[in-house]
Order: C-alpha cells, then structure tokens, then sequence
C-alpha cells in the first residue's frame, strides 16, 4: 500500500511506522490518522511482525493535532461535518479518537519512540502505545490547554497520576522525557544518541515471543484498565473536550488562529508562561522571564 504522510517497513519481526510531515513537525491531520491506522491493523494482520515501532522524520516527533482547516467537501461531493455545535465537534473528536484507539485495540504490542517535542495530540497518541520510549531531551506537554481545551484522549491518569496529571494539564507546561520517565507517562528515558537503539532492542526481544502470546499478555492489562474506566474515560474525554471548546478563552483563541496565524497566535499564548516548562524534582525556580533556573 503507498502511504502518502507516513513511511511502512517490515525488518526482523517488526514494523517500523513513521510519521513523514518533517517540515511541519508532523501534524496529527485526518489523512495521516486513516494512514497510521490502515498501517497499523497491516501491521496487526502481518504473521511475520511481533511488535511496531511508531517514530518521526524531523526534529519533533510530533507538534500535535493539525490546526489547518478541513477541506468541507468528501470525495463524493457530500457535504462533510464541519464542527459546529457541540454534537458535532464530538462526532469529529471521536473520528480521530478511533483512528488513534487502533494502537489500543490490536493485537502487537507497540512502542513509541519519542525524540523532540511531542506536544497536544502528539502526547495522545503516544500514550496510546504500550511502550513509551522518550530520549532525556525530548519536550513533552499538552500547552494547548492552557486556553483551547481538554484532551480529547485521556490516559494521562492511567499513567501519570492524578497529581501530575492536574499538574500538567491544568497549566499546560511540558517536561523533558527524563522527568516523563519519572513520573510514569514514559516507561524510561535515553539519551537521545542511544534511542532507536533502546526501541530496537526492545523489538527484538519481542520478536522471540510467540505472537499469540504478546497478544494475550497485551490483552489482559488493557482489559486490567478497562475495567478501572479507562475505555468509558476516552469517549467522556471527547465530549469534555467539545464543552470546554465553547470556554471564552477557547472560542477567542479560534478567533486568533484565523486573524493572526498559528505561530502568532500561539506565541501570544504561551508568552506569559516563561520557557513553560516543570521540573519533577526539586524547586522550580524561575528568573523575572519565567524560565527555569539551574
């Protein structure tokens, strides 16, 4: 199958899945999402691949859910859903959100290979993975909540906490991908030089294990967190993203996205928050522009 925003490859009892927009920092837009899960079930239906690597071209892994505007038509001249009101807005959400759920619902085992910022809905889909791979200097965070949202995929409290998960998403600031290891939502950091090879290795151990194995030992824990609410959670994120749309500041900020521009208006937004990032251990100490001190 050609792919047009993603790379597929096959190797040594894996596939490799890459997002392929570098030049935009690999914006979660709706054909890649079709792409990634058509790839994906491939993937799952392919008896020689144990395991999949999911990476990025570029210097991000990716910059998070494409804020470019839809096209209003479908192939097929039908008029397609454009958002408005708030039964659209979560028909449009939970489109995305059972293209992202594919990583959930397979059968392989997958790994995320995180390298730059993997912010908003790139943090989404990475929590999606089983396995979240970040190296030490990656920057990590969901900075559009600070007046745009909620995440419309919730499974920061399954791997977080609550406490760093209101610690996060109630400012929006990001961490490196050493505290992200700290705090659970990575299973572990690297410095940067050494992470394809900490995923391959991982991938290699996979590929001794019988398939119909890691399928159900895959299984068993995310049935574990289903039953703790996590599948309920991910369709009531959804909606609760679609209602905090409708927020002052999150209408205002729709606004600033068309008369100013993306850049601009997310430069504005994120001013005041200094370099706005956290630091897991020890005081966050700020100089007079909010950045983190040594």
């Amino acid at each position: 199958m050609d792919y047009e925003h993603i790379l597929y490859e096959v190797d040594r009892g894996r596939a490799r899945i890459t997002l392929n927009e570098p030049k935009r920092r690999n914006p979660l837009s709706l054909g890649l999402m079709q792409e990634l899960s058509d790839a994906l079930w491939e993937a799952d239906d392919d008896r020689a691949v144990h395991s999949v690597i999911l990476r990025a071209e570029g210097p991000a892994f990716s910059a998070g859910y494409d804020l470019a505007p839809a096209p209003v038509m479908r192939d097929d001249g039908r008029d397609r859903r454009t958002g408005s009101g708030i039964d659209e807005d979560v028909w449009m959400l939970e489109r995305i959100q059972r293209l992202m759920r594919t990583l959930w619902e397979m059968h392989k085992p997958s790994i995320a290979q995180v390298h730059g910022h993997c912010l908003a809905g790139g943090t989404d889909l990475a929590l999606y993975c089983d396995f979240v791979i970040a190296a030490d200097d990656a920057n990590i965070g969901f900075p559009p909540l600070r007046n745009m949202g909620s995440p419309p995929n919730h499974l920061w409290l399954y791997n977080c906490g609550p406490q760093w998960t209101k610690r996060l998403l109630l400012t929006g600031d990001t961490m490196s991908g050493v505290d992200a290891a700290k705090i659970g939502f990575a299973m572990k950091s690297v410095p940067a030089e050494h992470l394809a090879a900490e995923v391959e290795g991982l991938a290699d151990r996979f590929a001794l294990i019988d398939t119909a194995l890691l399928a159900a030992n895959k299984r068993i824990v995310n049935l574990g967190m289903e039953l703790m609410g996590a599948g309920t959670l991910q369709r009531l994120a959804a909606e609760n993203d679609a209602r905090a749309h409708t927020a002052r500041a999150a209408r205002q900020m729709f606004k600033d996205l068309g008369t100013k521009g993306v850049k601009q208006a997310v430069a504005d937004r994120d001013a005041p928050f200094g370099d706005g990032r956290l630091r897991v251990e020890g005081p966050e100490l700020r100089d007079a522009k909010g950045r983190l001190l040594p």
